[in-house]
């Protein structure tokens, strides 16, 4: 069964820049079809931020994020980073991996849902302050 956790979580002040990890474990790479960073504030529903095909990288971000946000991989490591600059105060949420495992889906939006992934980390509080 895959696991994963995520790390690099914290607070920062508004305009300033984190950068999440997220290590997967117990299972193979390859066996996963895409992974995603998600959010979700308090009162909100959790939201699709970034996505990559864990093969050939393709990558599909929140229009909320994009310019801003990168997500990237190491398949060597089995690890996704999600690379935060110019962080607002809206971006302030817990932020949690996830691994859809199997084949991917095609594309926004349908890979940017959380219901399409069925595996998740335990999340890591992002606060931004103004």
């Amino acid at each position: 069964q895959v696991q994963l956790v995520e790390s690099g979580g914290g607070s920062v002040q508004a305009g300033g820049s984190l950068r999440l990890s997220c290590a997967v474990s117990r299972d193979s790479y390859s066996s996963i079809g895409s992974m995603g960073w998600f959010r979700q504030a308090p009162g909100k529903e959790r939201e699709g931020v970034a996505t990559i095909y864990t093969t050939g990288g393709r990558t599909v971000y929140a229009d909320s994020v994009k310019g801003r946000f990168t997500i990237s991989q190491d398949n060597a490591k089995k690890t996704v980073y999600l690379q935060m600059n110019s962080l607002k105060p809206e971006d302030a949420a817990m932020y949690y991996c996830a691994a859809l495992k199997g084949a991917p889906v095609p594309g926004a939006p349908r890979v940017l849902r959380p219901l399409e992934y069925n595996v998740w980390g335990q999340g890591t509080q992002v606060t931004v302050s103004s």
